[in-house]
């Protein structure tokens, strides 16, 4: 099997495209200043709060979301079934969200990406369909969401 990738490049190119999604810009597919905790930094409880639509979810809820998809998916690569999943229970109860409350959001993200990048670098073979997808589908999935939050941005700072 000459042609397959080396477990050392695949992990590599994953965690240079989840810093960049989350912690900082390199160039790779955001602008400068944008990624996930980057724009997260710039967002205040109240505004946090404020859904951008009759029946659309707030920043917070979007930040909630984004980090029960990570625990979620971390279960997956690892090879463990998390079981029936609740995926509306964030958007049907997280909403207005004070100073506190912001903060134990974002942490709770910072913790779960952590892990999840801790969770990644521990793999050593790359030979499950959730190993190698899961990854890509949380870069794909994060940044969907962060699309959603700067979008809501423009809408909520004008």
């Amino acid at each position: 099997m000459a042609n397959q990738i080396a477990v050392e490049l695949y992990t590599n190119v994953i965690g240079y495209a989840l810093k960049e999604t989350f912690e900082s810009v390199h160039g790779v597919y955001l602008d400068k200043g944008t990624s996930l905790f980057e724009t997260l930094a710039t967002i205040s409880a109240a505004e946090a709060s404020i859904p951008v639509g009759g029946k659309c979810a707030t920043i917070a809820a979007q930040v909630e979301h984004t980090r029960f998809y990570l625990d979620v998916l971390e279960q997956y690569m690892l090879g463990n079934n998390p079981g029936k999943v609740d995926w509306a229970n964030i958007w049907n109860t997280v909403s207005a969200v004070d100073d506190a409350e912001w903060a134990a959001i974002q942490g709770r993200l910072r913790t779960s990406y952590e892990r999840v990048t801790n969770s990644i670098n521990g793999i050593e073979t790359w030979s499950d369909e959730d190993e190698i997808g899961g990854p890509i589908a949380i870069i794909a999935h994060t940044a969907y969401h962060l699309g959603e939050i700067r979008q809501a941005l423009c809408t909520i700072k004008g």
